[in-house]
C-alpha cells in the first residue's frame, strides 16, 4: 500500500512538472525571446528549433550567474550605473551590476551575439568560453548582436531605471524593516517571506491574493556587495531588471512587447512601488 502511494505521488509530481514545463515553453515560444527557427520575432537562428537553449542548459552552465543554469557567459564589468549622475533624489545605494540583471545584460548590453551559448544543442557542442551556434542568423543586428534601439542598453545604464538599487532607499533587512525604517518613505511596503532560510521580498500588485507572477519580485543581495555603510553585511531587497520584466511571459498578439509583469495602464507598474 505504501509503495502504491509513493508511485501515485511520483506520477503526480511528474505530471505536474510536465504541465508546468510545457506551459513555460509555450509562453516563451510566442515571444521575441524565441531566437530559434520556430521564432516569429525579428531575430532568429536556423541552427536549432529549440527555444530554451539560448538562455538555459541542463549541464555545464555558467555558475557565476545568479540565475538557473545560465547558458551564456556573463560580463559584469565596465558598466556605468545611475549613481554616477550625482542626483540628489537618489536615496538608495547602488550595488555593482549583478544578480539576475547581469543575465539580462548578457544580451541586452549589445556586446555579445544573441546566439552565443556555452552548451549547444546535441552532443559535443560544449565550449566553456561560449561560441556562436552554427547556422544562418536573420535579424536587424550585425552578426547576431542586439540591434540598435531601446532594447540595446549598452554599458551605460544612466538613462535607464536604476538596477541593483536598494528598495525604498534601504532599511528593509533580514531582521525586519517597516515603512518607518525605510530611507525613502515614498515607497509601498514590500511583503517578506522566508524560503529555505532565505528572505524573499516582493511588491504586491493587488491583481490577485497571495504571491503571484504578477507581483513584482525584489532580489536579495547582501550589502557587502556595495560596502553598505551602517548596514554592511545585511541581506536586503534590491530592484533588478526582472522586478518589472518577466522574460517568460507570453506576448499575445504583440500586447506585451516589453515583457512587463503587469500592464502599465495608468502607470500601474510605476505606482506598484512608488507612492506618488
Amino acid at each position: 500500500m505504501k509503495s502504491t502511494s509513493k508511485a501515485i505521488l511520483l506520477a503526480g509530481i511528474i505530471a505536474g512538472s510536465l504541465l508546468t514545463g510545457s506551459g513555460a515553453i509555450a509562453g516563451v515560444k510566442n515571444t521575441k525571446h524565441n531566437l530559434g527557427s520556430t521564432g516569429t520575432g525579428a531575430n532568429n537562428m536556423d541552427g536549432t528549433g529549440e527555444v530554451c537553449v539560448f538562455c538555459h542548459t541542463p549541464h555545464g552552465s555558467d555558475t557565476a550567474a545568479a540565475v538557473p543554469l545560465w547558458n551564456k557567459k556573463i560580463d559584469d564589468t565596465g558598466f556605468t550605473t545611475y549613481d554616477t549622475l550625482g542626483t540628489s533624489t537618489l536615496d538608495g545605494g547602488i550595488a555593482k551590476v549583478g544578480s539576475v540583471s547581469v543575465a539580462c545584460l548578457s544580451c541586452h548590453d549589445g556586446t555579445q551575439a544573441m546566439d552565443v551559448m556555452i552548451n549547444q544543442p546535441g552532443s559535443g557542442g560544449y565550449n566553456a568560453a561560449g561560441a556562436r551556434l552554427a547556422g544562418t542568423w536573420t535579424g536587424a543586428g550585425v552578426d547576431g548582436l542586439m540591434p540598435a534601439g531601446i532594447a540595446n542598453l549598452a554599458k551605460d545604464l544612466t538613462n535607464d531605471h536604476p538596477i541593483g538599487i536598494q528598495y525604498a532607499g534601504g532599511g528593509y533587512t533580514n531582521a525586519g524593516g517597516t515603512p518607518s525604517t525605510a530611507a525613502d518613505k515614498d515607497f509601498k511596503a514590500p511583503t517578506k517571506v522566508t524560503i529555505n532560510s532565505t528572505p524573499v521580498w516582493y511588491v504586491e500588485t493587488g491583481k490577485n491574493a497571495g504571491r503571484e507572477k504578477t507581483d513584482l519580485p525584489l532580489y536579495t543581495r547582501n550589502t557587502t556587495d556595495w560596502q553598505g555603510g551602517a548596514l554592511a553585511g545585511e541581506n536586503e531587497p534590491f530592484v533588478e531588471c526582472a522586478s518589472c520584466h518577466d522574460p517568460h511571459v507570453e506576448d499575445v498578439a504583440g500586447s506585451n512587447p516589453t515583457f512587463l509583469r503587469i500592464a502599465n495602464t495608468n502607470s500601474d507598474v510605476c505606482l506598484a512601488c512608488h507612492t506618488k
